[in-house]
């Protein structure tokens, strides 16, 4: 299970929420891919036998994103983290990379499921998912429009995105696409570990 997303929209804090049941130090950026194989910290008073989720959680770093085609081969899942709080200036460059990923061969072919997960939700101005959705979709649309016209698919490893001629929505996906709410700082994690057991079989 993989989470992804720009710098600075939570995702060590998930990592950190989903092992521990704890931010932590709070607020950290990852240089370094964040990569552990435990048992979800909500499932620890469980009985019987749990399996244990292996988890990578790759810095959003521009020039550390590449690190992110070492790990999707063998993922169960991908988490994209947005920012909902800080949305609307991050809103382009979130696009692009999540772009980036829907048209990877690896996400296509292995249908690889996709969770957006629209982070900090627990403060006031944060934008709710639905705008969220909307908003990468349009911005996915327009994207697809510019680069179809650069590459005309002359780069091999990328798969066209939606239907030609319709606005694009994350419906079009060969792969599964699901948007959720979490807000890593207060615990409120549950959509996040329901995405991961769905795809991490106990």
């Amino acid at each position: 299970m993989v989470l992804a997303g720009l710098s600075g929209s939570g995702k060590t804090i998930l990592f950190y929420q989903l092992r521990d049941g704890s931010p932590h130090q709070g607020t950290v950026t990852s240089m370094e891919p964040n990569d552990g194989t435990f048992v979800l910290h909500s499932e620890l008073g469980k009985k019987g036998k749990i399996k244990p989720v292996h988890l990578v959680d790759v810095p959003g770093h521009s020039r550390l994103k590449p690190k992110l085609d070492e790990f999707l081969p063998n993922a169960a899942g991908l988490i994209f983290v947005v920012d909902a709080l800080d949305f609307l200036p991050n809103c382009r460059p979130a696009a692009e990379y999540l772009y980036d990923i829907l048209t990877k061969s690896s996400v296509v072919k292995k249908r690889i499921p996709v969770l957006i997960l629209c982070n900090k939700t627990d403060k006031v101005t944060a934008h709710s998912k639905e705008f969220i959705r909307k908003q990468l979709e349009k911005e996915i649309d327009k994207l697809r429009t510019s680069r179809n016209a650069i590459s005309t698919a002359d780069i091999s490893d990328e798969f066209m995105l939606g239907v030609p001629g319709e606005p694009f929505t994350f419906e079009q996906c060969r792969n599964k696409v699901t948007v959720a709410e979490a807000s890593g700082l207060t615990s409120e994690v549950s959509q996040v570990e329901q995405f991961i057991r769905e795809h991490v079989k106990p």
